[in-house]
Order: C-alpha cells, then sequence, then structure tokens
C-alpha cells in the first residue's frame, strides 16, 4: 500500500506552507508568462511553485463550471432521473444540446459541463440543487470557503460575465485540488470524450472534451477551459508524472495551452517523491511468551513531496501498549507510528507485529502442588456436603 501523507490540502494552506518552507520557488520577480495571472502548485500539498499575481481577482469564465460539477457530483442522488427545468436551460453560450423535456440525471449534467462546457448543463444543475440560479450561488460560496477560496465570489453556475463574479488564480487552484480528490470528477474531466445518456427520451450520445491539453500533452489528467470576452482564456489543467500531481492556472491568457505545457515542464523537475522510512528497531516487551518481545514493524509505503533543494526534518514518534500479552500473532495490530515534517504531523501508519509469539507452555506441577490441588478438591466436596 501507498500513500502520499504530506499535508494533503491542509488548511489554512497558506500558513501550513509557510511553516513548512515550501515557498515559491519562482515568483513574478524572476520569470513571467503570458498571462494577466498564473500559479503553478505541487497538488497533494498545495506547495507553491510559481506565481504570478495569483492573489488579483479577475472573472474566471466557464472554469467556473469545476465548482458547479463537483457540486453535482457530490450530491447522493446522481444517477437518479429528472426532467430538466425549461427555462434554466434558455441560456447563452456553448452547449450539451438539452431540449425542453429532457430528462438528465446530476451525473449527466456533470459530464456535460466538464466536456462541452455546456452553460445549459450548469443552469440545470442550480435550479435542481438549490432551487433557483440565486440561491445555488449561495450553495457555492460557501462551498468555496470550506475550501479555502477567501477571494472568490460566485454569481453565475456558469461563468458567464457579471461584475461580482470573480476568482484568483491562487482560489481556482485550490478549488482544482478539490475537485481531483473526487473520483467521479477526475474520471470525467481527464476524458477525451464521455458517453452520456440523456434526452426527451434518453438515449446515449458522445460528447468531446474542450480540453485540448488533453491531446496535446499526455501527463494531462485535466481539468476544465473558459472563454469570455470579458475574462478572456482562461485554463486550469492537472497533470501528473512519477506519482506527483501539479496544478497550472492561467486566466487571461492567449496562448494557454503552450504556456501549460512550458510550466509543467518547467516545475516537474524541481518536486521529487521521497519515502518516509519506518526505524529498523521497535520492539515491545511481552508477557507469557516464548520471548520476551517482538518486533514491530509497518508495512505501509508512506512518502511525502518535497521541493527539490528545501530540506526538511522528518520526525516520528511510536505509540504503543506498555506491554503484549502472548499468545502474539504475527499482524497484530499493537500501537501505530505518527511522522512530522519540521514539527508539523504530517500522516501516521499502524505497528504491526512482525513475527508469532506463542504462549510459554505451563510448567509441570511438582507433587506438592498434586497434594495441595487433591487436599482443595476435598475442602471443596466437604463444603458441598456441609
Amino acid at each position: 500500500m501507498i500513500a502520499i501523507i504530506f499535508l494533503k490540502r491542509c488548511k489554512p494552506l497558506l500558513a501550513c506552507l509557510l511553516s513548512l518552507g515550501l515557498v515559491s520557488t519562482a515568483t513574478g520577480a524572476d520569470y513571467r508568462v503570458g498571462a494577466s495571472a498564473a500559479i503553478v502548485i505541487e497538488a497533494s500539498t498545495g506547495a507553491i511553485l510559481f506565481e504570478q499575481n495569483a492573489y488579483e481577482q479577475h472573472p474566471m469564465a466557464s472554469t467556473t463550471k469545476i465548482m458547479t460539477a463537483l457540486l453535482a457530483l457530490e450530491q447522493e442522488d446522481i444517477m437518479t432521473p429528472f426532467v430538466v427545468d425549461s427555462q434554466a436551460i434558455m441560456v447563452e453560450g456553448s452547449s450539451m444540446g438539452l431540449q425542453q423535456g429532457d430528462t438528465a440525471t446530476l451525473h449527466a449534467l456533470a459530464g456535460g459541463m466538464l466536456t462541452a462546457s455546456g452553460n445549459d448543463a450548469a443552469n440545470a444543475t442550480a435550479v435542481k440543487i438549490g432551487g433557483t440560479i440565486p440561491d445555488f450561488a449561495v450553495i457555492m460560496n460557501a462551498r468555496a470557503k470550506e475550501i479555502g477560496m477567501e477571494n472568490t465570489s460566485f454569481v453565475t453556475p456558469s461563468g458567464l460575465d457579471d461584475k461580482n463574479h470573480y476568482s484568483t488564480a491562487y482560489d481556482m487552484a485550490l478549488l482544482a485540488s478539490e475537485a481531483i480528490s473526487n473520483p467521479d470528477f477526475l474520471s470525467m474531466c481527464s476524458s477525451k470524450s464521455l458517453k452520456l445518456n440523456y434526452g426527451n427520451p434518453p438515449y446515449d450520445r458522445s460528447l468531446q472534451n474542450h480540453n485540448k491539453l488533453l491531446r496535446y500533452y499526455e501527463p494531462t489528467i485535466g481539468i476544465k477551459t473558459g472563454f469570455t470576452k470579458r475574462a478572456g482564456r482562461c485554463l486550469v489543467s492537472a497533470a501528473e508524472k512519477d506519482g506527483i500531481a501539479l496544478i497550472v492556472v492561467t486566466l487571461n491568457c492567449g496562448d494557454d495551452w503552450n504556456i501549460h505545457q512550458t510550466l509543467y515542464e518547467k516545475y516537474f523537475p524541481t518536486v521529487q517523491k521521497e519515502e518516509i522510512l519506518c526505524p529498523d528497531t521497535i520492539t515491545l516487551p511481552v508477557t507469557g511468551g516464548e520471548k520476551s518481545t517482538v518486533n514491530l514493524i509497518s508495512n505501509e509505503e508512506l512518502h511525502y513531496i518535497q521541493v527539490k533543494n528545501t530540506p526538511v526534518k522528518v520526525e516520528n514518534k511510536q505509540f504503543t501498549i506498555n506491554f503484549a500479552y502472548a499468545p502474539i500473532k504475527k499482524g497484530d495490530i499493537l500501537g501505530k507510528i505518527v511522522y512530522y515534517i519540521d514539527g508539523e504531523v504530517c500522516g501516521e501508519a499502524p505497528l504491526m507485529a512482525e513475527a508469532d509469539v506463542e504462549k510459554s507452555p505451563e510448567p509441570e506441577k511438582s507433587w506438592l502442588d498434586n497434594i495441595q490441588n487433591i487436599f482443595n478438591d476435598w475442602l471443596f466436596k466437604l463444603e458441598e456436603i456441609i
């Protein structure tokens, strides 16, 4: 079993990064890209590898649908068919082709948002979940606060322009990290095309993903494009190499496909995955066993993500019972080991017995013990008679 355990979407994220020394390795002062705002983060840790105006508020167009699709997929009834609201789907812009009277599921609508960038799918989702689009915006903003998106305001579920609809590159990176941790979301946004079932009556159809980076750059695993005249070209993407995932966000970037590829090639080499090794010898006293101690081990492969040339201090503490009674079976959990990176808890693993420890055989009784037992039996019988 392999686990990446280092600060998975810590909140507040920035404070954790500062405490761990995982600061930007490149800033707007020494490297810039052709975008109004941009950021590169490592997905599991949130470590900022590059940022350019990353905390400035900008319109984010259809990358908004990351939030709308995530909320759709977080509902309990995502596979339950329903008739989409006829007024909600009457919206300008990109569409998954919903028509009045069509039946769909939240699962299909999420797919329509993450492939064809359907504004109709976003509005239908909003009305289904929130009752109205304004009420759904309240839900969007509440979820944004949970994620840590402190400089974001959602007004529309689709990303159509509104003066009060905005975010930052940093906030959108946080949203992307949250979204790709949802298996359904990741499966959809990483697919070049999806077969979805909807209509009146519903039937299967295939929708192509607008994210050309899935075709241009092989490590890409998602996630969403966006464009309006006011926002310009917006792109939130994620890519994975050797178990490390990076997220790149650009807002108002005319050459986003190439710039995202360039940023991935520049920053993947700056991050590495390191294994946390369990101490070689951890022993626990044993009572009543053929052996007086048992070795404890952890069979989990634990890793943390580290920015190269950024030293970190890895420590551990072991928590076990004071002693164990025999018999003990190999694999019995007898404690846990907690790992720390620069003083911050980053994960834990169970400590298990490395081998069996049999119970010590009962010592043979002496003739005096046998006489004592006979006498005790006689007293017990006498008491029953009396």
